[in-house]
C-alpha cells in the first residue's frame, strides 16, 4: 500500500495565515524525508480553515524543498476557473515539478465559493465538465484550437512557426499528467467519470464503511460504459489518522486536535447536509450521535503503530482493497506532535501493511 497525504489543509481560524503555510511546508518536507508517495493540497476561497485559494503557489515553494514526493492539486474546482488560464497555469507548474506533479480536479465545490464567483450551483458541474474538455482540448491541440460552448468560447490563435507565436504551452507529462477526481458524496457522478476515463477516483475522509464500497461500484459502472477494466490499486481513500507512541497519547492528541477540528469547523460546516449522513454507519442515527467519541472509534485512525496497522487493515478488508492511504494532516498547536505521527505512520505502520495493496 502507498502512503500519501492530502492537505486541506485545515487550520485552526485563530493561526496567522503565514504560519500556517510554514506548517504545511515543514509537513511537506518531512513526508518527503520519510519516503511519503505523495500529497495533495486543497484548493477553497472562502473557507477560513482551509486558507488555500492557490495550491499551486504552495505546491511550487515545496517543489523546490523536496526531491522524490509527487504533489498534486486536491483539488482543483474546475468551475471556479476561466480554462484557458488554468490550462497555462498548470502546464507550467507541470514544467517547474518537471513531472513530479499529479493533477487533483473535482467538479463540485461549496456554496459560498460559488456565490464569490458568482456562479449557479444549478449549473456548477456542467459548467465543471465543459471547463475540463477545453483544458485537455488545448493541451491536445496541434497549434490551433476552437470551442464554442455553453460557458466559454475560445479561439486559440494558431502557432505561428516565423514569428513563434501562438497555441503552444503542453504540460511536460503528455497528454497530461496523471489525473485523479475527487468524490464526497454517496455514488459521485465524479467516480463514473473517473472510471470511463481510466483516472484514479479519490475519497474523502469522512465517507463511512457504509458508504464507501458503493464509490468503487460507480467507479466500476463507469468503467463498463467505455469498456474498461478499473484498478483497484488506482484508488486513493483519505483517513483522519493520528498515531502516538501509545494508545493514550495518540487518543489524547486526537481528541484535542481532530476534535476540535471537528467539533469548532466541520459540524458546524456539515449540519443538516449530506456531509453529515456519509459519516454515518447506520443511516438511522441522528446528527447529534456522530460526536468525537464516534468519529474515533467508526471513521478516525487513531492509537499506537499496532492499533492503527489493524484498523488500516479492517478498512482495506471491508471496502475490498484499494491502493493508496491519504493521511488528512492536521496542525496542532504544538506541532511535534504531528510531526511524530507521521514519522510513527511511516517507520511503524507501514511495514505492518506492507503487504496490502
Amino acid at each position: 500500500m502507498r502512503l500519501g497525504l492530502f492537505m486541506m489543509p485545515l487550520h485552526p481560524s485563530y493561526r496567522a495565515i503565514a504560519d500556517c503555510y510554514d506548517r504545511d511546508i515543514d509537513q511537506l518536507v518531512l513526508a518527503d524525508k520519510l519516503g511519503f508517495d505523495e500529497a495533495w493540497l486543497g484548493e477553497h476561497f472562502t473557507e477560513k480553515w482551509e486558507n488555500a485559494p492557490s495550491p499551486d503557489l504552495l505546491i511550487a515553494k515545496a517543489l523546490a524543498l523536496t526531491e522524490r514526493i509527487r504533489f498534486g492539486t486536491g483539488v482543483t474546482l474546475l468551475g471556479m476557473h476561466e480554462p484557458v488560464y488554468l490550462a497555462h497555469r498548470v502546464a507550467m507548474l507541470d514544467h517547474l515539478a518537471r513531472g513530479r506533479f499529479n493533477w487533483g480536479i473535482g467538479l463540485g465545490g461549496i456554496p459560498t465559493d460559488m456565490a464569490l464567483m458568482g456562479l449557479d450551483p444549478a449549473h456548477a458541474r456542467d459548467r465543471a465538465a465543459e471547463a475540463l474538455e477545453v483544458v485537455l482540448g488545448l493541451w491536445q491541440s496541434d497549434g490551433s484550437f476552437s470551442h464554442q460552448g455553453k460557458f466559454f468560447r475560445v479561439e486559440a490563435p494558431k502557432f505561428n512557426p516565423v514569428t513563434e507565436r501562438g497555441l503552444h504551452m503542453k504540460p511536460m507529462q503528455l497528454p497530461h499528467p496523471p489525473i485523479a477526481l475527487a468524490a464526497s458524496t454517496p455514488r459521485s457522478g465524479s467516480l463514473k467519470v473517473a472510471g470511463a476515463r481510466g483516472w484514479s477516483p479519490m475519497s474523502s475522509a469522512l465517507l463511512s464503511t457504509a458508504f464507501l464500497p458503493g464509490h468503487w461500484e460507480t467507479v466500476v459502472d463507469g468503467a463498463k460504459s467505455a469498456a474498461r477494466t478499473p484498478n483497484r490499486s488506482d484508488w486513493k481513500i483519505a483517513r483522519d489518522i493520528f498515531v502516538g507512541p501509545t494508545s493514550e497519547i495518540a487518543r489524547e492528541r486526537a481528541r484535542t486536535v481532530l476534535g476540535r477540528n471537528y467539533d469548532v469547523h466541520q459540524r458546524p460546516s456539515r449540519a443538516g447536509t449530506i456531509q453529515m449522513q456519509i459519516m454515518k454507519l447506520d443511516p438511522s442515527m441522528a446528527d447529534d450521535d456522530i460526536d468525537v467519541d464516534y468519529l474515533m472509534e467508526n471513521l478516525w485512525i487513531v492509537g499506537d503503530p499496532e492499533e492503527c496497522a489493524d484498523k488500516i487493515r479492517a478498512l482495506y478488508e471491508a471496502v475490498g482493497g484499494f491502493g493508496t492511504l491519504l493521511s488528512v494532516t492536521a496542525d496542532s498547536d504544538d506541532p511535534a506532535w504531528d510531526h511524530e505521527s507521521l514519522r510513527l505512520l511511516a517507520e511503524e505502520v507501514a511495514p505492518r501493511i506492507a503487504d496490502l495493496g
